[in-house]
């Protein structure tokens, strides 16, 4: 079927190089192929196996989506979809106004002007990627998440494989997750959510709106398994909520007492109560840490 297409104007400090790295980050590139400035993904659009591809030209991108057996795509919900995962709802501008002048910020902000948050195609797959990475390192988490996607084996016409949907996850099983090298904490946890997703007690997209970050997270924390960590993460890749405090990030961590200075390594509670004054953009700040050179 031939694609469904449309052009989303970018603004003059929009910064490609970001989403492009972010989808980069697997290099046998299972879901996600990045060649020069296009991103081709795999993902499942209403349960079928689709190809979403945005290509960068000057002060624009050109988005495509390609489901196998439709022909007929409404473009509102890609629109939005494509302006969400390339950051374009997110209110950077109100945060580099508010903190240039910062002692220590100033000097981030202005390196990296403009700078976004890229999301993960759905609130679930940000999610399940953040419990695939608790507690160690990314390399092993990038694994694990290759092996959840060819465990699944949602494979798109283009051959591309596609991220997993709930419903997708939920019917795997234990003794396939475990010997794909998920700890029986992270199966039993991925399980649940994703059966909690299926059965309509986490209506996890229905929330993407307007849903308020604190309702969110005390939900999903009533899950066994999920962490503030997690939850913060998941409202910044998933839900392009600013704010989660992510002072449980060690990347973030170790950043921040690199701008600042000090060799003692930071507590958790310090980073909270230092990010906390940044509210609503404390993720932000995170992200600005996340890039420092």
């Amino acid at each position: 079927m031939p694609p469904t297409e449309l052009e989303l104007p970018l603004p003059a400090d929009y910064r490609p190089a970001d989403l492009l790295a972010f989808h980069r980050r697997d290099q046998q590139a299972v879901a996600e192929r990045v060649v020069n400035d296009r991103l081709d993904k795999g993902i499942l659009w209403m349960g079928n196996p689709a190809l979403l591809s945005v290509s960068f030209a000057p002060g624009l991108a050109r988005v495509a989506l390609a489901v196998d057996g439709k022909a007929d795509i409404d473009p509102t919900p890609l629109r939005v979809l494509a302006e969400r995962m390339l950051g374009l709802t997110q209110s950077v501008q109100a945060f580099e106004a508010a903190h240039a002048g910062h002692p220590l910020l100033a000097r981030l902000i202005a390196a990296n002007r403009g700078l976004r948050v890229p999301q993960s195609s759905s609130p679930f797959e940000a999610l399940s990627w953040a419990i695939s990475g608790q507690q160690i390192s990314l390399p092993v988490a990038i694994s694990l998440r290759r092996k959840l996607i060819q465990l699944a084996g949602l494979r798109h016409s283009s051959g591309m494989l596609c991220y997993p949907d709930a419903a997708a996850v939920a019917v795997l099983d234990e003794g396939s997750l475990g010997q794909s090298g998920f700890s029986r904490a992270k199966t039993q946890t991925l399980l649940l959510l994703s059966r909690e997703v299926v059965a309509g007690r986490l209506p996890l997209d229905q929330w993407l709106e307007s849903e308020p970050a604190e309702a969110i997270g005390e939900r999903l924390l009533a899950l066994k398994g999920i962490g503030p960590w997690t939850v913060d993460y998941a409202l910044l890749r998933g839900f392009a909520r600013l704010d989660g405090s992510l002072h449980g990030d060690a990347a973030v961590r170790r950043q921040l007492q690199r701008l600042l200075g000090v060799e003692e390594k930071l507590s958790q509670s310090f980073v909270r109560d230092w990010l906390l004054p940044f509210a609503p953009w404390r993720a932000l700040v995170a992200a600005h840490l996340w890039a420092m050179q």
